[in-house]
């Protein structure tokens, strides 16, 4: 295939989960249910720790952008593929794909540095108890959040500019229901080692060092829940990080799956199948989690749900 400059390519194709023309409006139902579902479930997330002073803590400020960055990341991806399916449309332009992979790339990192500072947070809450208010005052926790998105636009940044680099084919179909950044590169005729390595660095990075964070964090947990005396006690402080532990498996137990799939299966059609599960279905999930097994979520939202129903319509 002969290559083209990539000033003259005007759009992409976005293949989707299925060409079944019978699958589109079941596909379509779906993903506006599970979308719905992620941005409403975030917002109560958000609007309960607002509303609620003695949710005003460092968990709930870094659980509050933690919701915040769930909604964006969905609503990267999903609008686009629901306007695509009623449209019946495959077209994303250039200019819309390199967009949309700067902001996957930019919350996709987001997630995985709240992540670590939230255990962070439980590990000085559970570790340094008396001093937890010292130590987590606002200006660190300011500082951490932001630090978490200056990270995350620098990573987002490289990977759109050395997509940017890339001269492509006339064959400009990816088979995914977005402009995932690896289906992106693979479109190109150019070099694309330069590409490879550097998502191979910032996933070292990116990935590897929050992780390595979190289970630093949580094997201080561990050491130090051991050394409580009463199994009350020991529960009482598992408790206080078992949400953000099941969010964190959750997170990263659906990342790995995918990227294992598509090392093993080679099908770039069943790899965006299984990408659903942390785009849409872990996001979707994160405040049925988190409100299930908080009672101070529960009872602001319980009151949240008892205003709305007593004011005038």
């Amino acid at each position: 295939m002969e290559p083209r400059n990539d000033t003259q390519i005007s759009e992409f194709l976005l293949l989707g989960l299925s060409e079944d023309p019978e699958l589109q409006p079941l596909i379509f139902g779906l993903f506006l249910s599970m979308y719905l579902v992620t941005v409403l479930g975030n917002l109560l997330i958000i609007l309960a720790t607002i509303s609620d002073s003695h949710l005003h803590t460092p968990m709930y400020f870094f659980l509050c952008n933690l919701s915040f960055v769930d909604i964006c990341f969905t609503s990267t991806t999903i609008p686009k593929m629901l306007v695509n399916i009623q449209t019946q449309s495959k077209a994303i332009t250039y200019a819309g794909c390199i967009t949309q992979m700067y902001f996957f790339a930019l919350f996709g990192a987001l997630d995985n540095f709240l992540l670590a500072v939230m255990a962070y947070d439980r590990y000085v809450a559970i570790c340094h108890p008396l001093h937890y208010m010292t130590i987590m005052n606002h200006r660190l926790c300011g500082l951490l959040v932001l630090a978490s998105w200056f990270m995350s636009d620098l990573n987002s940044l490289l990977h759109s500019l050395m997509v940017l680099r890339l001269s492509f084919c006339t064959d400009l179909e990816i088979p995914h229901f977005f402009c995932e950044p690896n289906q992106v590169v693979h479109c190109a005729c150019s070099d694309t080692f330069l590409n490879d390595l550097v998502v191979y660095i910032a996933a070292v990075l990116l990935a590897g060092g929050p992780l390595a964070g979190i289970l630093y964090s949580y094997s201080k947990i561990v050491a130090s829940v051991r050394a409580i005396s009463s199994a009350e006690g020991k529960c009482k402080a598992f408790s206080t990080c078992a949400s953000h532990l099941s969010v964190v498996s959750l997170f990263y137990c659906t990342l790995l799956g995918v990227y294992l799939s598509s090392a093993v299966t080679q099908n770039s059609r069943s790899t965006a199948t299984a990408s659903v599960m942390y785009t849409v279905v872990t996001p979707m999930l994160n405040p049925f989690i988190y409100s299930l097994r908080n009672k101070d979520i529960k009872s602001t939202l319980k009151v949240l749900f008892e205003k709305i129903k007593m004011s005038p319509l």
